[in-house]
């Protein structure tokens, strides 16, 4: 059979990693080669191959123009990031004149090397979404006389670096927040947080140590929480489209009426996620986290601080720097948070064993630097991972249904700190 004489046909990169993934940056240099395998000698037109780097989203919503029309929106959108073209074998002949200027590939393994730069300018992270993704990858084609033409496509990876090791992420995050809970007339007392990390910028793999303090005035038991969340928009035709899904969680102690609970540096991990996606048009990849309590019967109360997943890791001395300036930062935010009646100036002294705690806290907190060859591998990961569950409603709506809390509304436990 003719089409048997054709045993193999592949294509290898020849610069892998360490771990023999295909990853690349803006500006790298790709090589390779592609691989024919024969039987018997095969007359062959041309060889060519095609890299290419697209980012494409497309989704479809459902339209009511009538009691009994309805249709359906297509919204789709598209970058190019990537296109080169490179003969091989041959050249572009007229299919007018199929007979002239033939190669013959012997019997045997023939290889054809290729090679090509990524272009110098901030390229899409590869991405794969619900909604949309963002592919680079490189295809053959062995053309012959009178016969289809025999393909073949293998995928890279690109990562636009983001280098947490900046003022801009390296700056702590914190907030506060508080609500009351009433049914009619009948009001409790309020809930509030107070939640704070020592920077803006990770790398999967690390650690999140949140420092939090909760107050549970009502008179109903909560529960406070941490999670990690991930925000995908797509954009097309001037409508955006945003899925939200869970990376990682973490819960404290059930919280009774009238007392408190304190988080000093309590870790959640960072998995093997994507990076941040933020230069792309039409895709965007962020991360939050959400410092909230579980409030049963009612709406939660959360505090969001924002996150930018990198790729280069945090140093050594940026690691001390931030938990110097943490360390500052949460003796002031601790301050500031809690007030109280003006107390004696001895009072502001810090004790000796909760400046011991501190330093233990941001000892534990400091990161080990990882190669960027293994913290690529780990990112790689989620490319591999089982499809998370997602979802599109919004998990926290500003508006609260029923009763809001009202200023008037009396407090009906006593808290310790107030």
């Amino acid at each position: 059979m003719v089409l048997s004489k054709v045993k193999a046909f592949a294509i290898y990169f020849d610069n892998l990693n360490e771990h023999h993934l295909p990853v690349f940056s803006g500006g790298d240099q790709i090589s390779g080669r592609v691989v024919v395998d024969v039987t018997e000698e095969v007359r062959v037109r041309s060889l060519n191959v095609h890299a290419r780097g697209v980012a494409k989203v497309r989704w479809t919503e459902s339209r009511n123009t009538g009691a009994n029309t309805a249709y359906t929106q297509n919204y789709t959108e598209e970058v190019e990031y990537l296109n080169h073209y490179d003969n091989l074998i041959g050249e572009e002949r007229d299919d007018q004149s199929p007979d002239e200027g033939f190669t013959v590939l012997c019997t045997g393994m023939h290889e054809f090397a290729f090679s090509l730069n990524l272009p110098q300018m901030p390229l899409a992270t590869s991405f794969e979404g619900k909604h949309g993704s963002v592919r680079y990858w490189v295809k053959a084609e062995l053309q012959r006389p009178w016969l289809l033409p025999v393909k073949v496509k293998k995928e890279f990876i690109v990562f636009e670096h983001i280098d947490i090791n900046t003022p801009l992420l390296l700056a702590p995050q914190a907030g506060t927040k508080e609500k009351t809970l009433c049914c009619w007339f009948c009001a409790s007392g309020p809930i509030s947080i107070s939640a704070k990390i020592e920077r803006k910028g990770y790398t999967p793999g690390e650690s999140i140590q949140i420092f939090a303090e909760v107050e549970n005035c009502s008179s109903r038991v909560v529960v406070p929480k941490a999670a990690l969340y991930q925000t995908q928009t797509f954009y097309a035709k001037g409508k955006g489209k945003q899925i939200q899904q869970l990376v990682s969680n973490l819960r404290g102690d059930p919280l009774p009426q009238g007392k408190s609970q304190s988080w000093e540096g309590k870790s959640l991990k960072i998995p093997p996620v994507s990076p941040s996606i933020i230069d792309c048009p039409i895709i965007r990849v962020e991360y939050a986290l959400v410092v909230y309590v579980d409030v049963p019967g009612g709406l939660n109360l959360n505090l969001s601080l924002p996150l930018v997943i990198g790729t280069i890791p945090l140093h050594t001395c940026s690691s001390r720097t931030s938990s110097i300036s943490s360390q500052t930062s949460t003796l002031r935010w601790s301050l500031q948070e809690r007030p109280e009646a003006p107390p004696d100036y001895s009072d502001l002294a810090v004790s000796e064993e909760h400046r011991r705690d501190c330093l233990e806290g941001s000892d534990r907190s400091q990161p080990q630097e990882e190669p960027q060859g293994s913290l690529l591998a780990y990112i790689t990961e989620f490319r591999y991972l089982p499809p998370p569950l997602y979802s599109e409603v919004d998990p926290y709506p500003e508006t609260v249904g029923g009763c809001r809390g009202g200023e008037d509304a009396s407090r009906s436990v006593t808290c310790p700190s107030r």
